[in-house]
C-alpha cells in the first residue's frame, strides 16, 4: 500500500564546498526552532561531523540522505517519516550541486524537492547573478527555489547583488560577514559541536542575524512510501550486547548503524576510551571513526583500557573497527611532528597521520560473497604485514580500494560501513 504525506521542504546546496551550507542550514533550523516549529534536518552524503552541529540547531538527530551508500527506498522511508510531523524539512547539500554520481542534484530530482543555492558573495557583486542563473539553468530539472547570498559585507553589497539578479531568479536571503559566528575547521572539515565552545550562543546569534525573504512560502512537497517494500528484519543478534565507543576520540558515528543494530536485536552500551577504565559488560566492540590523533596521548595515557580490550580480543569475542577504531586498535600511531605514541596493540600494524588527504571514495565491499556500501575518508596511511581478508571497490571506477583485514575475531578497515546497506552481513560481523 502506498502512503503520501506532505510538508514543505528545501534542499540547502551550493556551486562547491565552503560556501556556506552548514552555517546556513543551521541559522534557518534555529530561527524556526524558535518560532515553535519543529524542524527536521538531513545531511547528503557521508558526513559525520556536520550533522552534529546542525542537530544542535534543529535539537534533533540529523540522518543521512545517500542514494548509492543507502538506497532510494531507504532514503523515502526516512523523509517520509520524517514528513508526517515535521514543519519543515531541510536537506544540507554535499560539495556543489552536481558534483558526484550520487550528487544533490540527483537526490533533489529523485524526490523533486527544490533547492536553494547558497553562494559565498564575499569576493563579488554583480558576477554573482550570473553564477546563480548558470546553477539554475545547467540541468532544467532541478527545481530551483531561489538563491541565498552568504558572507555579505554589508547593505550596499547585498543591494548590487539583488539589483543585478534577473527576476526569474529569487534571492531567499542573505547572511552578513561575522567572524564570530563561523565555525573553526580542521582536517576532514569542520570541529565537533561539542568542541565549538559557546555553540548554543553562536546558532543563536545566527538564527537573529539571518535575512529571510519568502522562505515560509515554500510550498509543501508530497512524501512518498510504498509499505509493500519493506523487508521483515530478523532479529540476528538478538540477546547481544554491543559497546560502542563514543567520545570526541571516537565520534565519527551514524545514528542510522545505531538504529540498524538495535533493529538487529542488539542492546547498545556506550563507553568512552578517553575515560572509563574498564570495558562494560558485552558480548562485541565497535569502534567508530573519529580523531584519535587529538587524543592520542589522553587515549595512550589511560592503560586499564588498552588491557580491558587486549582481554575483550584475546577472548575471542568481536571486534569491528573502523578507520579511527582501527587506528587506535594498532600498535602505535606517529603524529604528523614525528612522535609516536603507542596504542592498543591488537592489530599489528603502524599508523602514520600524513598532512594531505590520503583517501575519499566510496567503497564496495564483498564479505562471503554479500555486499555492503560505505566510504573512506582519512589522513593517514597504515603498514602491516596483516593478510589482508578482502578489499572494498571504488563503484565509479575509482583507484581507491581500502584494505579489510581480520585478525582473529576482529574486522578492522579505513572503511565506515552504512549498516543498513546490507542488515544480515552487519549482523555477522558482530557474531562469535
Amino acid at each position: 500500500m502506498k502512503s503520501k504525506t506532505q510538508c514543505p521542504a528545501l534542499i540547502i546546496s551550493a556551486p562547491a564546498s565552503g560556501q556556506g551550507k552548514t552555517t546556513v542550514t543551521a541559522a534557518i533550523a534555529r530561527k524556526f526552532r524558535l518560532q515553535g516549529k519543529k524542524v527536521r534536518i538531513f545531511k547528503t552524503g557521508p558526513d559525520f561531523i556536520d550533522p552534529f552541529i546542525l542537530e544542535k540547531a534543529s535539537k534533533h538527530p540529523v540522518l543521512q540522505l545517500d542514494l548509492w551508500m543507502a538506497s532510494e527506498s531507504h532514503c523515502r522511508k526516512l523523509l517520509f517519516d520524517a514528513a508526517i510531523s515535521a514543519d519543515l524539512i531541510l536537506i544540507e547539500g554535499v560539495m556543489g550541486l552536481f558534483d558526484g554520481d550520487s550528487s544533490t542534484a540527483d537526490l533533489a530530482i529523485k524526490f523533486n524537492i527544490s533547492v536553494m543555492t547558497v553562494i559565498d558573495a564575499s569576493a563579488m557583486a554583480q558576477t554573482f547573478s550570473a553564477l546563480a542563473y548558470g546553477l539554475m539553468h545547467y540541468k532544467t530539472e532541478v527545481r530551483s527555489a531561489g538563491v541565498f547570498a552568504n558572507n555579505i559585507g554589508s547593505d550596499y553589497h547585498f543591494k548590487l547583488i539583488q539589483d543585478a539578479l534577473p527576476s526569474s531568479i529569487r534571492c531567499l536571503g542573505w547572511l552578513k560577514r561575522d567572524s564570530k559566528n563561523v565555525f573553526p575547521e580542521r582536517h576532514l572539515g569542520l570541529h565537533q559541536a561539542s568542541e565549538i565552545e559557546l555553540l548554543d550562543n553562536k546558532l543563536s546569534d545566527l538564527a537573529s542575524l539571518i535575512q529571510l525573504h519568502e522562505l515560509e512560502k515554500i510550498k509543501p512537497t508530497t512524501f512518498y512510501f510504498d509499505e509493500e517494500v519493506t523487508a521483515d528484519i530478523q532479529p540476528q543478534l538478538k540477546g547481544l550486547t554491543i559497546g560502542v565507543a563514543r567520545d570526541n576520540a571516537f565520534s565519527f558515528l551514524y545514528y542510522d548503524n545505531i538504529h540498524s543494530l538495535k533493529e538487529l536485536g542488539a542492546s547498545i552500551i556506550y563507553f568512552t576510551p578517553l575515560m572509563d577504565t574498564s570495558l562494560p559488560p558485552v558480548d562485541a566492540l565497535y569502534f567508530p571513526g573519529g580523531y584519535p590523533e587529538l587524543y592520542a596521548n589522553e587515549l595512550a595515557s589511560n592503560k586499564n583500557m588498552y588491557f580491558a580490550i587486549r582481554q575483550h580480543y584475546n577472548d575471542n569475542k568481536p571486534i569491528v573497527a573502523e578507520c579511527g577504531g582501527m587506528m587506535y586498535l594498532s600498535n602505535s600511531l606517529s603524529l604528523t611532528d614525528g612522535t609516536e605514541i603507542p596504542m592498543v596493540g591488537v592489530f599489528d600494524a603502524n599508523v602514520t597521520m600524513q598532512e594531505n588527504l590520503s583517501a575519499i571514495a566510496y567503497q564496495e565491499t564483498t564479505i562471503d560473497s554479500e555486499t555492503i556500501h560505505g566510504h573512506t575518508f582519512h589522513h593517514s596511511t597504515i603498514e602491516t604485514d596483516v593478510i589482508p581478508f578482502t578489499k572494498g571497490l571504488c563503484p565509479n571506477g575509482g583507484k581507491t580500494n581500502e584494505t579489510v583485514y581480520r585478525s582473529k575475531n576482529l574486522t578492522a578497515s579505513y572503511i565506515h560501513h552504512y549498516f543498513k546497506s546490507n542488515l544480515s552481513l552487519t549482523a555477522t560481523l558482530f557474531k562469535s
